[in-house]
């Protein structure tokens, strides 16, 4: 294995124990607002994808830092990655973003400049995942540049 890649580990290590502690607190904040079980566990199970594995998948970025790219994730990785794709599971995971980066912003780890860019980047370009996820669905498309509106 190369050093860059055990730093990479380590570094992900680190960021999954934090990790652990900033759910346990968002959850905490979420049934501060009288949220359902059911309800917070959605939000939780859509934040541990988004800060456990999209944001540690080519590079380890810590939660405070991903607001910038809520519109890969949402708009191309989560698509492709994740079978339960829908509209529904992309509303929610938009929903649990807009939640959580709310919270960080609340706790003082990013700034309210971050959390607007992520609104207004959800609020622009949700329509667009919309028909993306309905594309990626469509059984009769077979050109992928077809889904994802340039060719891969």
């Amino acid at each position: 294995m190369s050093d860059d890649y055990d730093d990479y580990e380590i570094a992900c290590k680190k960021i999954r124990k934090a990790n652990d502690k900033l759910l346990d607190d968002f959850e905490n904040w979420l049934r501060s607002k009288n949220l359902k079980d059911k309800t917070i566990q959605r939000h939780i199970d859509n934040i541990d994808l988004y800060i456990n594995e999209f944001l540690l998948y080519e590079d380890a970025v810590e939660a405070k830092n991903g607001a910038g790219e809520v519109g890969m994730f949402i708009g191309y990785w989560f698509i492709k990655k994740a079978a339960w794709a829908s509209a529904a599971s992309i509303k929610s995971n938009a929903a649990s973003l807009k939640k959580f980066y709310t919270f960080l912003n609340e706790i003082g780890r990013t700034k309210k400049d971050d959390l607007e860019y992520l609104k207004e980047t959800i609020k622009e370009e949700m329509p667009e995942w919309l028909a993306t996820v309905k594309r990626y669905d469509d059984p009769s498309i077979t050109d992928m540049g077809e889904v994802w509106g340039s060719p891969f």
